[in-house]
């Protein structure tokens, strides 16, 4: 795909079929996040990529309960919506629920991990959330994301399974020094896919030379 089409089409996909990946297809996609660029060129981060249907549904009884957790707090802003806006929010919520229902099903989880001793996170010492580390991870993520756009794969960031950490850790036989922080189902779509985006204008997210 021409790069800006896929950017501006790329969607929160989360309802996924089963039908398996081809394996070349699958080794283009886990490839180009590896291209992704990392502080001082460490790439401090590895995926784990489930496919093992015993782990896949383990993951999906550790993801459900947080999922149908958030359900309600999300239906409640949902009746404060606008009409517009609520239908498209249903929708989305829906497609959540359908993931968390169906997770075990989808042929590859990604799950992205990270070892914060090979990241410079320069922010570790602030008085907020530290953010920093992720700057040497996500890049790698959404290279993920868009390759998988590329081949007409259907793709979600989640990160509720992080809560899950010290569950999912010995499940995937992650080493003790490494941590989890997103979990990408990849699938074929169950309907349309990707499509359109609303986001909005870059006049109201960017600032020239001071916030205004």
């Amino acid at each position: 795909m021409e790069l800006y089409d896929a950017m501006s089409t790329l969607r929160a996909v989360r309802r996924l079929r089963p039908d398996p990946i081809p394996d070349d297809v699958l080794k283009r996609v886990l490839t180009a996040a590896t291209w992704a660029p990392t502080g001082g060129n460490h790439q401090g981060w590895r995926i784990v990529a489930v496919t093992d249907p015993d782990k896949k549904q383990a993951l999906e009884d550790l993801y459900r309960p947080h999922w149908q957790n958030y359900v309600p707090g999300y239906e409640q802003h949902l009746k404060k919506m606008p009409e517009t806006t609520r239908q498209s929010s249903q929708r989305a919520l829906d497609a959540g629920t359908y993931l968390a229902t169906h997770l075990h099903e989808v042929p590859v989880i990604a799950v992205f991990c990270f070892n914060p001793e090979q990241m410079t996170i320069t922010d570790a010492g602030l008085e907020r959330p530290s953010v920093v580390g992720g700057g040497s991870v996500y890049p790698a993520v959404q290279n993920l994301l868009l390759a998988a756009r590329n081949e007409g794969l259907g793709c979600v960031l989640t990160t509720l399974l992080c809560i899950e950490e010290a569950e999912v850790k010995p499940l995937l036989n992650i080493p003790e020094d490494w941590y989890t922080c997103a979990h990408v189902p990849i699938g074929y779509p169950v309907g349309g896919g990707h499509g359109p985006i609303s986001r909005k204008p870059m006049e109201a997210m960017v600032h020239f030379n001071r916030w205004t």
